[in-house]
């Protein structure tokens, strides 16, 4: 906590007060293509212009693809050599997420970073188009679809190029309020018990169970790819826009733990870019640390029950 109030580095040399800028300074990324869900606004915007400005070629992911097109153009303005390219994706829609995943494919480019940034908070009681909660639909089910169908292309690009994959799943503190044993497997659609806070939980605590399962499946296939998760810190973002006055209460008496916008997106972006975490995976990192998550987090046989529920649910969504 001591760490966290005064922005002093942790064991990597950085902490909460750096920046995306700082965690990649001397970092060049020109042969790199990185894949950015909600790149036009918060955290995934500052994570798109730093990886641009570290000459990667980014893709932004977004489902306002108006606001992406501007956030490229305000790239482009500080940055004309700046690679992005901007596709729709809608991360509650499944049928959304193939056609990202096609589009593409059909580009032809080579993937080496898969940043699922995107996400929504403390929502009330809605399904997906696929009649699934909401936040879990967006938060986790629209990223675990999206990485299943862009795995090939990671495992191609890492093999062709000898340059290591990194998947970065961005999570949260909150992961530790959930659901009573940590996911509603056989209530997650259920409106009855629904909480708006305990639902974001679940779905930022399913963010990290992927990634885990993810990278013990990639290191048991001997595969040169990287799955790591993040919490950014706490922002005020537009994910903060169903969280009415009492967050406005909480940020007043919390005020010295809020970070800026280019703070938040840090550890992300080191993570995603920094060569001091080659062979790194299966790992939650906070202040661009190392960091123990819960013990649902850390629970192995509930990270490869909710991989069989997911692929189930994306199953029968594509079924139908």
């Amino acid at each position: 906590m001591l760490r966290l109030m005064t922005g002093k580095a942790g064991p990597s040399g950085f902490g909460s007060a750096s920046t995306g800028e700082q965690v990649t300074q001397g970092i060049d990324a020109t042969n790199l293509t990185a894949i950015v869900t909600g790149g036009a606004s918060g955290i995934g915007m500052e994570t798109a212009r730093v990886l641009a400005l570290r000459n990667a070629h980014v893709v932004i992911a977004a489902r306002n693809v108006e606001a992406a097109n501007e956030v490229k153009q305000i790239i482009l303005k500080d940055n004309k050599n700046a690679r992005v390219d901007v596709l729709k994706l809608d991360l509650s829609s499944l049928k959304s997420v193939k056609a990202f995943a096609d589009a593409f494919i059909a580009l032809n480019l080579p993937l080496n970073i898969l940043i699922n940034n995107a996400g929504i908070m403390f929502c009330p009681y809605q399904l997906s188009e696929d009649g699934i909660e909401i936040q879990f639909a967006t938060n986790h089910l629209g990223h675990f679809y999206l990485t299943n169908l862009l795995l090939d292309k990671m495992k191609e690009t890492a093999k062709t190029t000898g340059i290591e994959g990194r998947i970065v799943n961005l999570s949260s503190i909150a992961h530790i309020h959930t659901y009573k044993g940590g996911i509603r497997f056989a209530k997650i659609n259920d409106k009855r018990g629904y909480n708006n806070k305990r639902a974001y939980g679940q779905s930022k605590l399913a963010n990290i169970l992927h990634a885990k399962e993810l990278s013990r499946r990639l290191k048991a296939e001997g595969v040169n790819i990287t799955a790591n998760s993040v919490h950014p810190g706490l922002i005020m973002t537009n994910l903060f826009k169903y969280s009415g006055v009492w967050m406005k209460i909480f940020k007043f008496f919390t005020c010295i733990l809020w970070k800026i916008v280019p703070q938040g997106a840090a550890t992300t972006c080191y993570v995603a870019l920094h060569p001091s975490l080659k062979g790194a995976t299966g790992e939650y990192f906070v202040d661009c640390n190392e960091f123990k998550p819960s013990r649902f987090a850390r629970d192995e046989v509930l990270a490869k029950r909710l991989w069989d529920f997911s692929n189930k649910l994306v199953n029968a969504a594509e079924a139908s």
